[in-house]
């Protein structure tokens, strides 16, 4: 059977759940329909609580940590391996190192096996072999039916233990780069979250520093060896497989190929990197003299999912945000000022992440739309919310709990996430707890504690002259950014 049938046939399977789940779900019948109500008026029926699936976890004699967790209810398996490493590791001077460590492990080969030869037996075999490293993490994965298992499984496993970096996949990688930097300003949104990192964390920080041709161009194929090398030991990683197999036989095919997987002894956890706030406020402008509307962000450094203030700052969210949100009825909808308005405490598993809000609007209108997300986050703290408020933000946060298990394998990757992080397993069913015990004076608290009016750094990315009101009606100092790309040296070109 070709992979085209088996995908199709997948497809239409999950059709036919997902239409089977509407209909059940909002009772989509010719008599619910012929009656619409308005949104407030609708009735649904309690969600059902939500129980972990069963898995197992054991830990390698080298140190692998394994989950397994059985789901029959497709012929496919999955599995991914988090690894302790991330680009928040890699030097200032090689940004984008990891980054292509993780590209080309998996495009570069292995050393008993091409990159065609590895890309034509798994497109053979409609299956997928992945590696990628992020900021704070690296990740490899495979996806296969279950008959195709053991073949897969090793090609994965080759994958992780023995990359061989080609270095004309290099090449193609930072190529690639290259032009992503030429394109990094086409988009004002993007120049908008990327100048708004540096604010908020500083240029150089790990967090906001970004790939140049410079540092590309220092990058050599021996960089990434090394990389590896220094990371990927199954003493440093966590891996979880989900689907249609037998645990008992899983067991054995993981032993298999990486059970004589020597671990590193002198494996440490590295210490992250600090984290302080590089602008405790001021009003910053990039000048974009083609845009007829503005991007604008305003915000200040956040916290963690650990905070014991987590789930009021997150109902406070809902107060904010959303249809029925403050923001959307007073700022978008009253006063006529946005295409788009948010504004959210956004944490991070591990380091501080940062309160933001923002949105778009007309160029003549971003000093007022400014001054009126302003004002709404000083009226979070200086008003108690509502009793409706409490209860719309409230129901729903807790009504998308239930998305955070809609299979397996996402709640696997959940489980593996939160032992990744040091969190408890438990952490997420402790959030919802801590969801339905928040008062109206919890989220009146937390906005005083947590949200600073008087520290929040503004960013505006438009066009200067379109702008009227000046900005300076904010700040007597508005600080420009300069965005433009160092040029492409001769020499560096490949």
């Amino acid at each position: 059977m070709s992979w085209k049938i088996q995908n199709g046939r997948r497809l239409i399977y999950i059709l036919i759940v997902a239409c089977a789940f509407l209909l059940v779900t909002f009772n989509f019948s010719p008599v619910a329909t012929a009656a619409a109500k308005h949104y407030t008026e609708l009735q649904f029926a309690p969600i059902p609580e939500i129980k972990l699936p069963k898995y197992e976890r054991f830990v390698l004699r080298n140190g692998l940590v394994v989950y397994l967790m059985e789901d029959k209810e497709l012929p496919l398996v999955s599995g991914t391996a988090l690894v302790q490493t991330g680009s928040r590791w890699e030097g200032g001077d090689k940004v984008g190192l990891a980054g292509f460590t993780g590209t080309v492990m998996r495009t570069g080969g292995t050393k008993k096996h091409s990159p065609d030869e590895l890309n034509e037996i798994l497109e053979q075999r409609a299956a997928a072999v992945e590696t990628s490293i992020n900021e704070a993490s690296g990740s490899a994965s495979f996806e296969t039916l279950s008959d195709d298992v053991e073949t897969v499984f090793g090609l994965f496993a080759e994958v992780l233990r023995e990359p061989v970096f080609a270095q004309e996949k290099l090449d193609l990688a930072k190529t690639q780069a290259k032009g992503g930097i030429a394109r990094r300003n086409d988009d004002p949104s993007n120049i908008a979250s990327r100048e708004f990192r540096k604010l908020i964390y500083g240029k150089e920080s790990p967090y906001a520093r970004i790939t140049e041709y410079a540092t590309i161009d220092r990058i050599t194929r021996e960089d990434l060896v090394q990389f590896h090398r220094d990371y990927f030991h199954p003493n440093n990683m966590i891996l979880g497989i989900v689907g249609d197999f037998d645990s008992q036989k899983m067991r054995s095919l993981i032993q298999a190929k990486l059970g004589d997987w020597q671990r590193n002894p002198k494996m440490v956890k590295l210490p992250l990197p600090e984290v302080s706030p590089a602008n405790t406020g001021g009003v910053f402008f990039v000048n974009q003299p083609q845009l007829t509307q503005s991007n604008v962000l305003v915000g200040h450094l956040g916290g963690r999912f650990d905070s014991p203030d987590y789930a009021p700052l997150d109902v406070m969210n809902g107060v904010l945000n959303g249809f029925g949100g403050r923001l959307f009825n007073e700022v978008r909808s009253r006063q006529g000022l946005a295409y788009s308005v948010y504004g959210l405490w956004s944490p991070r598993f591990d380091y501080p992440g940062m309160f933001i809000a923002g949105g778009q609007t007309r160029s003549d209108a971003t000093v007022q739309f400014i001054k009126a997300l302003k004002g709404e986050i000083k009226r979070i703290q200086a008003q108690p919310i509502t009793a409706e408020e409490l209860g719309r933000a409230k129901e729903s946060t807790l009504n998308s709990f239930v998305f955070n298990f809609q299979d397996p394998a996402q709640t696997l990757s959940r489980l593996m996430r939160y032992e990744y992080y040091g969190y408890p397993a438990d952490f997420l069913f402790r959030y919802q707890k801590a969801v339905s015990a928040t008062t109206a004076a919890d989220v009146q608290r937390v906005a005083k504690q947590y949200l600073k009016p008087e520290n929040l750094v503004t960013l505006v990315v438009g066009n200067q002259t379109a702008i009227q009101p000046p900005l300076t009606q904010l700040a007597a100092q508005v600080t420009p950014i300069d965005v433009t790309i160092p040029a492409l040296q001769p020499q560096a070109q490949n």
